[in-house]
């Protein structure tokens, strides 16, 4: 799929919800190893991309260096890899997903890092991610304790299902815990990837992280 088409998705799905959301698009770019089509996607003016993996991300933003790129990390973070993406210094990490990973990056840090804390709002043993009854206390902790840490809301992945209620639910979940941390610098709610951004979107995402349904039309 095209920008251009996915944007016009989005739009439907943004306006089911509410004519005041705006959706950021984060292209992952993890699927494909060539820099070709990321510098396709930014002369379409795409220019947040996210990888899950801290050595891609490296090389990616070494051979993109000279251009307006906003990278994310999507990953889960090990800790022998955080003095490495700090030094490459990411717009965005989205995988906080516990106090002790967060004081990790907080010691580490030599400036603020903004983060989002992950929810496992599927409660699913494959997922990473904190459990939902103690994402707003977790949240506040951070917040108050680790001043390099600097929460700007929520990620979660919705549930592995084609039970579109249960998709819905899971992200129902995690918009709930959003809207409680809201006044707490909270303004990002990142939900809903290629099989499932419209639902998230419905349920209030303000930021969809979109892989393969993107890619595979940049991909020769």
């Amino acid at each position: 799929m095209k920008l251009e088409e996915l944007i016009q998705r989005i739009e439907k799905a943004r306006l089911r919800r509410s004519e005041h959301l705006i959706v950021q698009i984060v292209a992952v770019t993890k699927y494909t190893e060539q820099i070709e089509p990321l510098k396709r996607l930014l002369e379409e003016g795409q220019r947040a991309f996210g990888e899950n993996r801290v050595q891609q991300l490296e090389r990616k933003a070494v051979q993109l260096k000279s251009q307006p790129v906003e990278w994310h990390f999507i990953g889960n973070l090990q800790r022998n890899k955080i003095n490495k993406l700090l030094r490459i210094d990411p717009f965005l990490i989205h995988s906080i997903n516990s106090f002790k990973l967060a004081t990790e990056i907080d010691k580490r840090a030599q400036k603020p890092v903004q983060c989002l804390l992950e929810i496992n709002s599927a409660r699913e043993g494959t997922k990473q991610g904190c459990n939902p009854e103690e994402a707003v206390e977790l949240y506040h902790k951070i917040t108050e304790e680790l001043p390099n840490i600097q929460l700007k809301g929520v990620m979660t992945i919705g549930a592995h299902t084609d039970e579109v209620a249960e998709i819905r639910r899971s992200f129902r979940l995690a918009y709930s815990i959003f809207e409680q941390v809201k006044g707490f610098g909270a303004e990002i709610c990142s939900m809903g990837m290629s099989k499932d951004f419209e639902i998230a979107i419905e349920e209030g995402s303000n930021m969809v992280r979109i892989g393969s349904l993107l890619l595979s039309s940049y991909i020769k």
